[in-house]
């Protein structure tokens, strides 16, 4: 694994499970949190260093 994490893809439930709220709060704010999102087609993913990263910025 790369520093900051790896280039996995991962899924909103994914991430809404990592971070421990729902999947519709993450479709509905990953804008005004600033993670950049992965289209895949219509799909949205997120890589995993860039929620590394987001973490790291807000919460150290």
């Amino acid at each position: 694994m790369t520093q900051g994490g790896s280039y996995r893809i991962l899924t909103p439930a994914e991430v809404a499970d990592w971070l421990k709220v729902s999947e519709t709060t993450i479709k509905n704010k990953y804008r005004s949190w600033g993670l950049r999102p992965q289209k895949v087609g219509r799909l949205l993913r997120f890589r995993e260093r860039d929620v590394i990263a987001y973490l790291e910025s807000k919460y150290g």
